[in-house]
């Protein structure tokens, strides 16, 4: 079997760091929003994540959105890109036309910092962080100095993405994180969308208006998304741009059993996630996207306690950390 590493290279264009540890390989792309476009099991095949290579890779570089795991701070939308925290106001640029809203935040295009890679017996790892300050275009936009972070660690255990979050302004922020996670499905070379059972950890659907903003309101889950709520549903069911409420019962998680291969992919995104955001892309049969968000899609305006719209008040050098993993069962 190929030896462990963690080493520079390239995937199409663009400076990497390949991974590999066992079965499973992954890259990341440090320069294009810290993503960590490739997830594969090389012995057999699977290709996890859908890759931007070939013919989508210029697509990819302009608006690296639906390929990999793109970092989305703040996640999703925001009213007119306008809330207010702590008596301030906040105006982030409209950059959807056809609703009138700020989406997406950021840093999913900005280039973060390699500080380490390496690998072990145990585990090949990378860590890269991209620190916001005057410095980033976007600091009028949110006029906070914070260090953000990842490190994916790649062993037999599957992928770890542990993520943290620094505030080094002298005011407390709104604290808002999503991964806008594109997965291919199915992931196994021969398999077809029939072969493909989907869970996903839901409890409400939150109503959304005409312009994808949350009302404060939820609806009662089709027979689609029930299935998909009991693990045996299909992520294609319908066309979906839905947003949810994480279920507090068990292991908040996505699943994709491929009952040709009979293999299940694990996507856990644990309790520090308590919304998703499901995509799938009209229900095109090839990819969709699991999007774990710590809180609402625009949580700030959401007229909610903040134990559901999941808000976060990061205090001055307060840090924040969670993880994520996937891996085969």
């Amino acid at each position: 079997m190929t030896a462990n590493y963690a080493k520079q290279g390239k995937y199409e264009s663009e400076e990497a760091i390949l991974l590999k540890h066992g079965s499973y390989s992954a890259v990341l792309l440090p320069r294009v929003g810290g993503n960590l476009v490739s997830l594969r099991d090389d012995v057999r095949g699977f290709r996890f994540i859908r890759e931007p290579e070939g013919a989508d890779w210029s697509s990819f570089i302009e608006r690296p959105m639906v390929h990999g795991i793109p970092v989305l701070f703040p996640p999703n939308r925001y009213d007119a890109g306008v809330f207010e925290f702590d008596g301030r106001a906040y105006s982030f640029p409209i950059n959807e036309q056809e609703t009138g809203n700020h989406l997406h935040g950021f840093v999913y295009q900005s280039p973060w910092e390699v500080v380490s890679f390496g690998s072990t017996d145990e585990e090949s790892t990378v860590t890269v962080k991209l620190r916001f300050d005057e410095q980033h275009p976007d600091f009028n936009y949110f006029p906070h100095t914070m260090t953000l972070s990842q490190t994916f660690s790649l062993s037999n255990k599957g992928l770890t993405q542990s993520f943290d979050a620094v505030n080094e302004s002298e005011l407390a922020l709104p604290f808002m994180l999503g991964f806008h996670t594109s997965l291919n499905a199915p992931f196994a070379p021969g398999s077809s969308v029939s072969d493909l059972e989907c869970g996903l950890s839901i409890e409400d659907r939150w109503e959304l208006d005409r312009r994808m903003l949350p009302t404060g309101g939820t609806q009662p889950l089709n027979e689609g998304e029930l299935l998909l709520k009991a693990g045996k549903g299909s992520p294609y069911f319908a066309s979906l741009d839905n947003h949810y409420s994480a279920s507090a019962a068990g292991t908040n998680a996505m699943t994709l059993y491929d009952k040709r291969e009979n293999v299940t992919f694990v996507y856990e995104a644990g309790e520090a996630y308590k919304h998703w955001m499901v995509y799938n892309a009209a229900a095109n049969g090839k990819f969709f996207c699991p999007e774990p968000q710590t809180g609402m899609v625009n949580a700030p305006n959401v007229k909610l306690p903040v134990e559901r719209t999941g808000l976060i008040r990061l205090e001055p050098g307060q840090k924040w950390s969670a993880a994520t993993r996937m891996y085969i069962r």
